[in-house]
């Protein structure tokens, strides 16, 4: 029987993403809580707002919860987007206008090194068990290219590749990415005490 993991969110994109990366666990969404709390992303850090997440929602289950926070984070504008990515353009989780303001903010700049950041962190019973983290480094692209994955992924181009995320395809992004890296000492962890 596989160990269940509620995954603290209610973005679809992410919790596909996590449970093809995690084969060997029951991954749940929030649906599997009755009524649970929007949890306010008030940290400074993306530990901070992973960890608030976790404490939250692991309080209310015997489950292990995994709460992550991630985003990514542009050199030349001295780390923006960062905590603020999912809401940069203005209104949360609207990918259109988060990636149309990056394009406007780099818009004649020759730096475009860049980066995506996790930060994971497992909890149970309201308390914080571990946590991990995961970047991969990359660029800003002139342009957004691709129709696959979600948030800024057809605007990143990991290093080592001439493609954005987006074009590269799943199984590539889910070999690559900073969640990925976060998730594979996660699992490595969870594999042990669960």
């Amino acid at each position: 029987m596989k160990t269940r993991l509620i995954i603290a969110t209610r973005n679809a994109h992410k919790v596909s993403e996590i449970s093809a990366m995690l084969p060997d666990f029951e991954v749940c969404d929030l649906s599997v809580i009755q009524n649970p709390p929007r949890v306010e992303e008030t940290g400074e850090s993306f530990l901070d707002n992973a960890t608030l997440k976790a404490q939250a929602i692991s309080a209310l289950t015997d489950d292990w919860v995994i709460a992550d926070d991630s985003g990514l984070e542009v050199d030349s504008l001295d780390g923006a987007p960062g905590v603020y990515s999912s809401r940069y353009g203005g209104e949360e989780g609207n990918d259109a206008k988060n990636n149309a303001k990056l394009m406007r903010e780099m818009a004649g700049l020759s730096q475009r090194e860049a980066r995506f950041r996790c930060v994971i962190v497992v909890a149970r019973g309201g308390q914080v068990e571990a946590s991990f983290s995961g970047a991969v480094e990359g660029r800003i692209a002139e342009a957004p290219s691709g129709a696959g994955g979600f948030g800024y992924d057809p605007l990143f181009i990991p290093e080592g590749y001439d493609e954005s995320f987006a074009e590269l395809g799943e199984e590539i992004k889910n070999n690559l990415s900073h969640r990925a890296k976060a998730l594979q000492g996660a699992q490595d962890w969870l594999s042990k005490v669960s």
